[in-house]
């Protein structure tokens, strides 16, 4: 391990070089719990930390809080990326959801979600605290060169889409969605890192058949400095969301807070950022219809592209809503609040 910068960085055991995944995480979920020696408690994030924060419960006595941001058993796409290892990491989840002290859901839905997934936990261990942007790094940028850079025409309107290639992100729904997005509509993908040689080639057809079929089509296959990706934000018509699982949907506080509205899917903690008809529209989804969500996800990204004041106005109810309710300061308020209340209780044990 090596540090920098006050933080420490833990590797996977080199023996493990070639080994699943999953089996590489938990040797550095081993090296994080042993360095929690001292420490007053210790706050995990994902299963890929958790196992550790579980660990180093036992191993050191000291209180475990855990952020939930995904939950495995909602995941089960996993298991094409994963292959057994998708087992190892359900398993690691439900050990350390079901012992740690508190457990940090990052919406309403996730709470919710949690209790159902693992009714052994104590409903009252479960707090939720929203995830939070920094709205000063996310704000309106009036700069267009990262436009101009990525073929990108500033005098016409564009939908954008950033995040993974995942079955997660729902991005082959977007693709689908988009042929029938007016002509002078532009469609700009900001995505990259497939998690799967599947999803990949069917994320790549579908670009090239609407490639095919129409004009103002682009796809930036790596992620963009922030700064790129601020200014992509501040002058989409629209962003997308199509994503078919979402616990809160951190890339909806992202373009709120660069003041563009946003469609997005009715699922997961979507609802808790974006305040339908306020700072954006919901599509809802359904998994047995997902033409139908296709089809209506196309039809209000065409509105709000067609009808730039209503769009201007979600995007200045987003900004001001991203500042007030997701800014670090009031998610650190949040937090410490967790962390003392679960230190209070161990010390009037």
């Amino acid at each position: 391990m090596a540090a920098a910068d006050a933080a420490v960085r833990h590797r996977a055991w080199s023996a493990l070089d070639t080994a699943n995944d999953a089996l590489r995480t938990l040797s550095v979920d081993l090296a994080m719990a042993a360095a929690l020696d001292g420490r007053d408690l210790v706050h995990t994030h994902t299963w890929y930390a958790n196992l550790a924060g579980h660990v180093g419960k036992l191993l050191h006595g000291i209180p475990h809080v855990m952020t939930s941001h995904s939950l495995e058993p909602l995941r089960p796409w996993k298991a094409e990326q994963l292959g057994g290892g998708y087992a190892v990491s359900s398993w690691a989840e439900r050990t350390a959801v079901e012992a740690a002290d508190a457990v940090i859901a990052v919406s309403g839905a996730m709470r919710e979600d949690i209790l159902a997934c693992y009714p052994a936990v104590d409903p009252a261990k479960v707090r939720v605290v929203h995830n939070g942007i920094d709205t000063e790094l996310y704000r309106p940028d009036p700069g267009t060169s990262a436009l101009v850079r990525h073929g990108v025409d500033p005098t016409r309107p564009y939908v954008l889409f950033v995040g993974r290639i995942t079955r997660q992100k729902g991005v082959p729904h977007l693709l689908r969605a988009a042929r029938c997005l007016e002509p002078g509509v532009q469609l700009v993908l900001c995505a990259g890192a497939p998690d799967t040689p599947e999803i990949d080639r069917e994320f790549r057809a579908l670009f090239e058949e609407l490639s095919r079929a129409r004009a103002g089509v682009h796809w930036i296959p790596r992620m963009l400095p922030r700064p790129e990706v601020v200014q992509l934000l501040s002058h989409a018509a629209v962003f997308a969301c199509p994503s078919v699982y979402e616990p809160l949907g951190i890339v909806n506080l992202e373009a709120m807070a660069c003041g563009t509205a946003v469609v997005a899917s009715r699922v997961g903690g979507i609802p808790e950022v974006v305040a339908d008809g306020t700072t954006g529209l919901l599509v809802p989804y359904d998994r047995h219809d997902e033409e139908r969500f296709e089809h209506d996800l196309g039809l209000l990204l065409n509105h709000l592209a067609a009808d730039p004041r209503r769009a201007a106005a979600m995007g200045a109810a987003g900004r001001y809503r991203a500042r007030r309710e997701f800014g670090w300061g009031t998610v650190a308020r949040r937090t410490v609040e967790v962390y003392e209340d679960v230190l209070g209780v161990l010390k009037a044990t």
